[in-house]
């Protein structure tokens, strides 16, 4: 039992310390999949946002997320869990002039950039583990986490983090790829698809969202709605072949090498889009849930 507990946890080391590396890395090509450095997916309005515009549909993604903190007109802060660039946090400041934004990440390439990005507003990112800040408990009004989470395999650990530091009252909101099954009942195909996402965007493991809700429900978590999302970032997802092919042309026309880590983050993406056709097995969820008072 000892030996199996320290190899899991050696394991989940080893794949802490591979994405600190890959974000380190990579997070400067993102600026080829959003201006605002959006590191996430899109959400899709029909006549509302452009699909052939990716930035107005991560944007989009940005404002459901945000709406559903329920936001009102007292001081507010809020939290990004896993905040790569700071870009959510941007878009929460412009549109909400009461919130105070903090953002942790591992990576001293995001915390150095995302910070300088941040200038001049009321925000500010640290370097700090999700799992295990050194916030005091109750500090928050609203945490967030978009595609940061299956990082460290969608782990209980996090969601017992956010509980502890948000104020009773507070709001969580998940936006991330779920398995829509348990593992061992996918396909070939999509078990292929998932072993190869999961090696090239340095993602521990992903889980069921019917695991996340059993979860938030053990740790004290009221109001638990989660919101079946698939179909609307779809059209984001579709943009991935067209932005990895542009990229490639790019840094060969500028005569520029491409990074072994910017190569693990385009065949992740590719694998994003072949995972994505898996409809049965996977989907993409926004999960909010508030701490009981």
């Amino acid at each position: 039992m000892e030996t199996q507990t320290i190899t899991h946890q050696n394991l989940s080391e080893q794949s802490k310390i591979e994405m600190i590396d890959f974000y380190n890395e990579a997070t400067e090509d993102y600026e080829f999949w959003s201006n605002d450095y959006n590191m996430h997916f899109g959400y899709f309005i029909p006549f509302k946002t452009n699909p052939f515009k990716r930035d107005t549909m991560l944007n989009q993604m940005n404002s459901q997320v945000l709406k559903r903190l329920n936001i009102n007109k007292a001081k507010n802060r809020l939290i990004d869990l896993g905040c790569g660039m700071g870009g959510t946090m941007r878009y929460a400041l412009k549109q909400y002039k009461n919130v105070i934004a903090y953002g942790v990440t591992l990576s001293n390439f995001q915390l150095q950039q995302g910070n300088e990005l941040l200038k001049g507003k009321n925000g500010i990112i640290l370097k700090e583990n999700y799992n295990n800040t050194s916030f005091q408990s109750n500090s928050f009004d609203s945490a967030v986490a978009i595609e940061s989470f299956c990082h460290s395999g969608h782990n209980k650990n996090s969601l017992k983090e956010v509980y502890r530091i948000l104020k009773p009252g507070g709001r969580l909101v998940i936006a991330d790829a779920f398995l829509k099954k348990d593992k061992s009942q996918l396909c070939n195909g999509a078990k292929y698809s998932y072993h190869k996402l999961c090696s090239h965007w340095s993602l521990e493991k992903l889980e069921t969202h019917t695991y996340i809700k059993e979860q938030l429900q053990n740790i004290g978590f009221k109001t638990i709605k989660i919101d079946d999302i698939s179909f609307r970032v779809a059209p984001s997802v579709l943009h991935v072949p067209f932005a990895i092919t542009s990229f490639i042309i790019k840094k060969l026309l500028s005569f520029k090498t491409i990074k072994r880590e910017s190569f693990l983050n385009l065949k992740g993406s590719f694998y994003a889009l072949l995972t994505g056709l898996h409809m049965k097995s996977f989907g993409y969820y926004i999960i909010s849930a508030t701490k009981a008072k």
